[in-house]
């Protein structure tokens, strides 16, 4: 077993819950592929090669991970039994925490409903994409409120193609009401 220069004295702080998703993704990757590079692990997690040494380090100081010389520059990453049972927690972590934002999310979109209702309308618009803007459609369709299609555009909904209708503007993990009557209701 080889050691990866620098990783004794790591500082031993609690990690972000993007830095334990972070090593939860590592140890998902080396698992499927022990020969993968640091490099490899950079393109699939989305961020720089130094992000990933600084936490490889971590989890082979930890004891998570043990390196082996493969062949002459390339390393082997094997998880330990300690590895396996950290990548368990992360993975009940993550689904806690998925299933968290999705029922906050859920929650803050039906009372932007119940807000949209008392204003008159029975209709809505949904500006921005990805897994928010989807629990906004599914609560739509459980609360019987209709989705207005417009036509996608690159920068967001201009306020004057909303045709008058609110919209549920999503920003990161957050959902926004936006009417023609107030910029933004409270909530």
């Amino acid at each position: 077993m080889i050691d990866i220069p620098g990783s004794s004295g790591l500082p031993t702080e609690p990690l972000s819950s993007v830095d334990l998703d972070r090593q939860f993704k590592l140890l998902e990757e080396i698992e499927f592929d022990p020969d993968i590079t640091q490099a490899s692990l950079a393109d699939q997690l989305g961020v720089a090669v130094g992000t990933v040494n600084w936490h490889l380090k971590r989890l082979v100081a930890k004891g998570y991970v043990k390196v082996k010389r493969a062949q002459r520059r390339k390393l082997r990453y094997i998880i330990t039994p300690e590895g396996i049972a950290l990548r368990t927690r992360l993975a009940v972590h993550y689904i806690e925490t998925s299933m968290n934002l999705y029922r906050r999310t859920r929650l803050r979109v039906r009372e932007l409903l119940t807000q949209v209702r008392q204003i008159g309308y029975d209709s809505v618009i949904i500006d921005g994409e990805g897994d928010i803007a989807e629990i906004c459609r599914l609560t739509c369709l459980e609360e019987a409120v209709k989705i207005v299609e417009l036509p996608v555009m690159n920068t967001g909904i201009n306020r004057a193609s909303t045709d008058g209708y609110p919209v549920l503007e999503v920003r990161g993990t957050h959902v926004f009401l936006r009417t023609d009557h107030h910029d933004q209701l409270p909530g």
